[in-house]
């Protein structure tokens, strides 16, 4: 049986890098991507099986093509396409200068994510199988308070995977919606307030691999998260509103690179 080919963007750390490690120790062929060089290189070598990595950033749609045809080229097309980079920053409409930050986590986040699959899936079609996986967060059911960019392109990316599952519905291809709650990242290590049901990135990978394999349309990982998703998404507004109130915000950041 041929190993499982797995291609990851935002591979250099944080739930991409348990996710390429998870693959490996199961004999896949690794495709890595992300914007870190140096990090990137230290993954590959650590690895135990045959993997490539693509330094890049998933804004630009032309590396992120020479990426997909230098490893259809060289190992067919994926078993697996896992569309991980993203980013997130406190937020407020108000400051004009958190308009760069706006621009830049919804292109990460949703265009990324488009760039990332789209060269992808003709030979896909062609070997009529694969998956492909798109990583959204509990933070897009509803919109956050001073997290406008983040909950905006989460939202946006689970309503773009269900168009793209219904589109490739008929041509062998799975499309799997994984929204996280909290797993313990760089990108949450900034967070000042309390994170329930916090995940370790290693346990993660487990439980995303898992809902891979098994071809999950929607999941909410942890589960006990997929009970607060449930009871967010039925909320009415007004009562929304009241409980986001003094709800804690997201520090902003230097993005400045955005």
């Amino acid at each position: 049986m041929s190993p499982l080919k797995v291609f990851i963007t935002g591979a250099s750390s944080g739930i991409g890098q348990a996710l390429a490690q998870h693959y490996a120790k199961k004999g896949a062929i690794i495709g890595l991507a992300a914007r870190r060089a140096d990090l990137l290189t230290k993954l590959q070598e650590s690895l135990p099986t045959e993997s490539v990595s693509y330094p890049l950033d998933v804004r630009d749609a032309d590396a992120l093509e020479n990426a997909a045809q230098d490893f259809v080229a060289r190992f067919g097309a994926p078993d697996i396409v896992i569309a991980n980079a993203g980013v997130s920053a406190g937020t407020l409409t108000e400051n004009k200068h958190d308009l760069n930050t706006f621009k830049g986590v919804v292109d990460i986040n949703l265009l990324g994510m488009v760039y990332t699959f789209q060269p992808f899936i003709a030979s896909m079609k062609q070997m009529r199988k694969g998956s492909l996986v798109g990583i959204a967060s509990v933070a897009g059911v509803r919109g956050l308070p001073g997290a406008g960019a983040y909950s905006a392109s989460k939202a946006a990316v689970i309503a773009y995977l269900e168009s793209l599952r219904v589109e490739l519905n008929l041509d062998g291809i799975s499309v799997t919606t994984i929204a996280p709650g909290y797993i313990k990242t760089p990108m949450t290590d900034i967070n000042a307030y309390a994170m329930p049901f916090l995940m370790a990135p290693d346990v993660a990978a487990k439980k995303f691999a898992r809902a891979i394999a098994n071809k999950k349309r929607f999941i909410v990982i942890p589960w006990q998260m997929g009970w607060v998703a449930r009871v967010m998404r039925f909320l009415p507004p007004w009562l929304w509103d009241c409980l986001m109130k003094h709800a804690p915000r997201k520090a902003h950041a230097n993005w400045d690179w955005l």
